[in-house]
């Protein structure tokens, strides 16, 4: 088996090439043939997996967070190269969505860790949406969430060791500047109007750093999108909505609607903030999402904490 070894040194909250040499040295004992790579980031990871799947490689191993495994996954798209993530970035929703151990002052061996899982899983298909042309991997959100998002990305390494307590002030700080977006929407060309406080896209169950299950339900190769939609346009109801996510009362309110669809158009008369994988994109007045069904392969472990694939795939 050939791979590569891709790592980002600026992801996460610690240095990790020590971490990845001995995760490498564990693929090599198991009959691995791999190359560790440094990447800069961001495209250049894209270009790296886009060599790796024309070189023939069996699987890239992406020792970062979710915007590394984000682009790494653009490259991927509809080729026979597997993506494995090593967790090594700041919230890791991708990794907890297979249960694997992030990369933290209490768990240096998280990598390790996580290498043995995966070497004990398979490879699988799995769904990919398409926002304004880009893949994304886990979630478009349109409004709130990337509103803050475009305010705190790309934060510092120092910034990113109290990531948890910092986001959360950060969203209570944002909450009080937001309203409603008026949108009109169209999922699989049925109309739907109103003002919300936050659209997503989801391909997962975890959101918000894994802090929220907002899709309980979602199967990552079902050949179908999670689309919330959560209505509101003061501070008062923004604050419910991020307490429902917390506690899992979103799926009861009457303010939160979701649509299971494969297309989804939604236009604005002001421009709508961006984010895909928790990375900004550029803002725009019309929004269009697709979906690519089973277009990226990807291995993951024997057991994970919530069921991922429909039963054809199980």
């Amino acid at each position: 088996m050939r791979g590569q070894l891709i790592y980002n040194p600026m992801a996460g909250r610690f240095p990790s090439f020590p971490l990845v040499e001995r995760a490498a040295k564990i693929l090599e004992t198991n009959g691995w043939d791999i190359t560790i790579i440094r990447t800069e980031g961001g495209d250049h990871i894209t270009k790296l997996a886009k060599k790796a799947a024309a070189s023939g490689q069996d699987a890239i191993f992406v020792a970062g967070g979710d915007g590394s495994v984000h682009n790494a996954a653009a490259g991927l798209i509809g080729s026979e190269t597997a993506l494995a993530v090593l967790p090594a970035g700041t919230a890791n929703v991708w990794a907890q969505e297979q249960g694997l151990p992030s990369l933290s002052w209490t768990n240096w061996g998280a990598l390790e860790t996580s290498v043995k899982k995966l070497l004990s899983g398979s490879i699988r298909t799995m769904d990919l949406g398409v926002c304004q042309g880009i893949p994304f991997l886990l979630w478009t959100g349109i409004g709130f969430d990337a509103f803050v998002v475009h305010h705190l990305e790309p934060r510092s390494r120092w910034q990113k060791q109290l990531a948890t307590p910092t986001y959360a002030a950060n969203i209570a700080w944002y909450a009080r500047n937001w309203s409603g977006m008026d949108l009109d929407i169209w999922a699989d060309g049925e109309k739907v109007s109103g003002i919300y406080v936050l659209a997503l896209v989801t391909n997962i169950h975890l959101y918000a750093g894994g802090l929220a299950e907002v899709s309980p339900a979602a199967r990552i190769d079902d050949g179908c999108m999670d689309l919330w939609l959560f209505a509101g346009d003061t501070l008062l109801e923004t604050l419910q909505h991020l307490f429902d996510l917390a506690s899992g009362n979103h799926l009861s309110s009457d303010k939160a609607n979701f649509i299971s669809c494969k297309e989804i158009r939604i236009k604005s008369k002001t421009d709508l903030y961006l984010q895909l994988d928790g990375e900004p994109i550029s803002p725009s007045k019309e929004v269009c999402i697709d979906i690519r069904p089973k277009s990226l392969r990807v291995l993951v472990p024997r057991d994970v904490p919530r069921p991922l694939f429909t039963k054809s795939q199980e």
